[in-house]
């Protein structure tokens, strides 16, 4: 009685994977013309644009404006001053920088000894560079006692604060 039931049941698991026979009829082709595509294909970036007609959009969500690029180099100073402060004990050096770190920053920072930290002091203005297309990032140099600093400030709106991202040391 098994082995009935067991051929059966490899009938029906082949009959259901087999491709159906067609019943009806092939509908008819339309005047060989070969279907078109409804938008032109986008190229790769070593072939061409991306964009229709190639150019990126005059502003990315935020213009520049001197307030903006202010405050862009405060933060960067008060971050930095905040940074080059190896004497400090662990914990307090992490949450006194933490308020002007990005969450990602904040838990990239949070194992670092400061008393591995070369600078111990700011010694002049930051310098911002900005890309005048893109209001949510900008990179600021800040001097240190220990060779200028690079920081990249993000910020997720236009009054949104400007926080660091990064700090890089100076090139050895």
């Amino acid at each position: 009685m098994k082995k009935p039931l067991t051929l059966i049941a490899v009938v029906l698991l082949c009959s259901a994977c087999a491709p159906a026979a067609s019943t009806g009829t092939t509908p008819a082709s339309s005047s060989g013309a070969s279907p078109t595509a409804s938008a032109p294909v986008s190229l790769s970036a070593n072939s061409g644009p991306q964009a229709p007609g190639g150019t990126v959009p005059a502003t990315i969500g935020i213009a520049w404006d001197q307030a903006s690029k202010d405050a862009a180099v405060d933060a960067a100073e008060n971050a930095m001053t905040d940074f080059a402060r190896p004497t400090l004990d662990e914990k307090q050096w992490a949450n006194d920088l933490a308020r002007w770190l990005t969450p990602q920053a904040t838990a990239d920072y949070s194992s670092v000894d400061p008393s591995n930290i070369p600078s111990s002091r700011v010694t002049g203005a930051a310098t911002l560079s900005v890309d005048e297309t893109n209001g949510y990032g900008a990179t600021a140099s800040v001097p240190t006692n220990a060779g200028t600093y690079t920081l990249q400030l993000l910020r997720t709106g236009k009054d949104a604060p400007w926080k660091v991202n990064r700090l890089t040391p100076p090139a050895s």
